[in-house]
C-alpha cells in the first residue's frame, strides 16, 4: 500500500502545482471560454488548465510504473496512458483553433478503436467487442464534455469515478485498475481548488476530454480483463442518463438535438435555484449511491441483486425528474404561503 500511496501522494502534488506554471502561459495564449448558449458561466474565464491535470495524470502513472504498483499487466496500463493522452491532445487542439464535428468525431472512434483493439489482443478477448470498445470511448469522451458545464461537476466526477476504480482494482486483483483509478482521483481532487477558488479556471476541452477517455479507458479494459461488469459500469451510469435523458427530450421537442444548449439536468438544477456546487453534489450523491449498490449487486445473491437494481432505477429516476419535482415543490410552497383575503 506504501508505494500506491506515494503514487497518489506524487499525482495529487502535481495537480496542485503544474496550474501555477500553466496559467500564465494560459493567459498569453489568450485560451479563454466566452460564455455561450450551452455556458452556466457568465464572465470571460481562463480554460484549458486540463492540460495541468493531463501532465498530472501522466506524472502519476509513470510513478505508478517506476514504484513497482503495477506489477503484472504493465502493457494493459500503457494502453490505457496512450488513449487517454490521445484524447486530450485532441482536446487541446479544439481548445486552440477548434476542430469540425466529423474530424473530431473520426479522431474520436479512431482512438477508440485502436485502443480497444490492442486491447483485445493483451487480453485475449474476441474482436465482436471492436465497435463496442471503441463506441464507448468516443461517446464517454463527449458525454464528459457535455456534462462539464459547471463548476466542481468534472473534480467531483474524477474523483468519485477513480475512487470507485480503485476499490475495483483492489477487489478484483487487478492492480493496473488500482493505480489507473486512484491516479484519475488525485488528479482531479487536485484541480478541484483551482476551479472551486475565486479566480476559478476550466478544463477546456482537453480536461474534460482527459476526464472521459480516462474512465472509458479503464472502463473498457476493465471490461476485458473481466472485471465485474458493475463495476465497470456504476461509475457512469448517472452521466449517461443525464445526457441520454437530455437528448431524447429535445427530439421529442423537436428541437436541434445537436445545437448548444444547457438544458441537462444538472443545468435546470441551476435554474431552479441550486449553485454550482449543489448541482455538481447532486450528481456525486447520485453516482456515489450507484456506485455502491452496483458494487454490493456485484457479488449478491439473486435477491440482493434484484432489490439494487431496482434501487438504481430509482435513484436515477429521481435524479432526472429533481429539477421538475423541485420546481412543483416551490410553486406549491408559495401558494400556501399566499395570505388569504
Amino acid at each position: 500500500m506504501m508505494p500506491l500511496a506515494l503514487v497518489a501522494a506524487v499525482t495529487l502534488l502535481a495537480s496542485l502545482l503544474l496550474p501555477f506554471a500553466v496559467k500564465p502561459l494560459l493567459v498569453r495564449m489568450g485560451v479563454v471560454d466566452v460564455p455561450s448558449a450551452r455556458s452556466s458561466h457568465v464572465k470571460v474565464t481562463i480554460r484549458g488548465m486540463g492540460v495541468a491535470t493531463a501532465a498530472a495524470t501522466v506524472i502519476g502513472y509513470v510513478a505508478a510504473l517506476l514504484l513497482g504498483v503495477v506489477t503484472v499487466d504493465r502493457s494493459v496500463s500503457a494502453v490505457v496512458l496512450a488513449v487517454i493522452v490521445a484524447c486530450s491532445a485532441i482536446g487541446w487542439i479544439e481548445d486552440l483553433r477548434g476542430l469540425s464535428i466529423r474530424g473530431r468525431a473520426a479522431a474520436q472512434l479512431g482512438i477508440g478503436a485502436a485502443g480497444s483493439a490492442v486491447l483485445i489482443i493483451l487480453t485475449g478477448q474476441s474482436f465482436w467487442w471492436l465497435p463496442l470498445g471503441a463506441l464507448a470511448i468516443a461517446a464517454y469522451v463527449n458525454i464528459a464534455n457535455f456534462m462539464d458545464g459547471v463548476n466542481g461537476i468534472s473534480g467531483l466526477h474524477g474523483v468519485t469515478a477513480g475512487g470507485a476504480y480503485a476499490v475495483a482494482g483492489m477487489l478484483s486483483a487487478q492492480p493496473w485498475l488500482t493505480a489507473g483509478g486512484a491516479v484519475l482521483a488525485m488528479s482531479f481532487l487536485g484541480f478541484l481548488p483551482w476551479n472551486l477558488g475565486r479566480g476559478s479556471v476550466f478544463l477546456g476541452d482537453v480536461g474534460s476530454y482527459l476526464l472521459g477517455a480516462s474512465i472509458a479507458a479503464l472502463a473498457v479494459a476493465g471490461f476485458l480483463s473481466g472485471v465485474y461488469v458493475e463495476y465497470v459500469l456504476s461509475p457512469i451510469l448517472v452521466y449517461a442518463a443525464d445526457t441520454g435523458y437530455t437528448l431524447l427530450r429535445r427530439i421529442k421537442a423537436g428541437e436541434r438535438w445537436y445545437a448548444s444548449h444547457r438544458e441537462h439536468v444538472y443545468q435546470r438544477l441551476t435554474d431552479v435555484g441550486f449553485s454550482h456546487l449543489q448541482s455538481a453534489a447532486a450528481v456525486t450523491v447520485s453516482t456515489l449511491a450507484v456506485i455502491v449498490l452496483g458494487f454490493v449487486a456485484a457479488t449478491a445473491q439473486l435477491g440482493v441483486v434484484a432489490l439494487c437494481v431496482a434501487a438504481s432505477v430509482l435513484v436515477l429516476a429521481l435524479y432526472l425528474a429533481s429539477p421538475d419535482l423541485i420546481r412543483r415543490y416551490r410553486r406549491r410552497s408559495k401558494v400556501t404561503r399566499l395570505p388569504v383575503t
